[in-house]
């Protein structure tokens, strides 16, 4: 019995077989670094701009995506891969160059799909005609950084927009035909059972079609860990994140897909939670708790 839509199943349905993630830097910025908006990034943000593992594409997309799928230790794909621009916002560039770097993505013979992870608030008009005419050629899915739908805690993270700016976003997306999915972090400093699960709410109502859950990592060289120095807030302990993200699962739509249960940072760089950093093991200790609990997505949704 499959307790929630993994991405696992989701895509086995669409492509025909297991189909894996190439992270790649698509030598973006962001608002929140180039002095837009800010010069730090948000709180949590590494200094790669989450972008840890990813390779960087340059001036041949063909020989990145091979470098890429080196970075997979010999997994194989099935010929089939989706291409993960990860790092930092994936459409703060020019309309011609994303046309440019996203078209010679989308033109390789064994790209599924492509991932673009980007900010609601670097999503006009033209950026998304654009995605809605790659998306022609391969499919394409926006994966859109929301975290918290709390305006105190999303002021304390730096996020740099509101809310509304999302759910506007999620709107446009969907109308151009464009697959989303939103990230929220469990764990964020203030924020207790009820708070994350009003975030949990609001993106199984926004229209989304997919959710990536992240405990919340501490990194080195991130204001959040001085924050944590000083002892301003505690992590979860595993018990606690499984415990929340049981309610964050029954609270998603039944169709919705549940692309990431945690996440991993560079361990070189993990401060807190050690307990994170082996993430076979978390992943385990979710699949017996999900069992033990009877958890089953849509159970408390409304």
């Amino acid at each position: 019995m499959e307790r929630y839509r993994s991405a696992n199943s989701y895509f086995r349905e669409k492509f025909g077989c297991k189909v894996y993630k190439l992270a790649l830097d698509g030598g973006f910025t962001c608002p929140n670094r180039d002095g837009t908006l800010g010069e730090r990034g948000c709180i949590f943000c590494s200094g790669r701009g989450s972008g840890d593992f990813s390779v960087p594409v340059g001036d041949n997309a063909a020989l990145a995506v091979e470098r890429a799928k080196s970075v997979l230790h010999g997994k194989d794909g099935g010929g089939k891969y989706i291409a993960y621009f990860q790092s930092y916002t994936g459409t703060y560039a020019p309309v011609d160059r994303l046309r440019e770097l996203f078209g010679s993505v989308a033109g390789l013979s064994d790209i599924a799909a492509l991932s673009i992870g980007t900010r609601p608030d670097c999503l006009g008009g033209e950026v998304v005609e654009l995605l809605s005419d790659i998306s022609a050629v391969k499919p394409v899915m926006v994966e859109l950084g929301l975290q918290t739908v709390h305006e105190t805690t999303a002021a304390y993270i730096r996020r740099g927009y509101r809310l509304e700016i999302f759910d506007d976003a999620v709107r446009r997306l969907k109308a151009a035909g464009l697959e989303v999915v939103v990230h929220m972090i469990i764990g964020l400093p203030g924020e207790n059972r009820e708070m994350i699960f009003e975030t949990a709410e609001h993106i199984a109502h926004s229209g989304a079609d997919g959710v990536k859950f992240q405990l919340l990592h501490v990194l080195r060289g991130t204001d959040l860990a001085e924050d944590y120095a000083a002892g301003r807030f505690e992590t979860l302990t595993p018990d606690e994140y499984i415990d929340i993200l049981e309610g964050c699962v029954r609270r998603m739509p039944a169709g919705m897909v549940i692309h990431r249960l945690t996440g991993d940072g560079a361990k070189r760089d993990l401060i807190a939670p050690l307990w994170s950093a082996d993430k076979k093991k978390v992943l385990n200790a979710i699949s017996r708790a999900f069992e033990r609990d009877g958890v089953i997505q849509g159970s408390l949704f409304t």
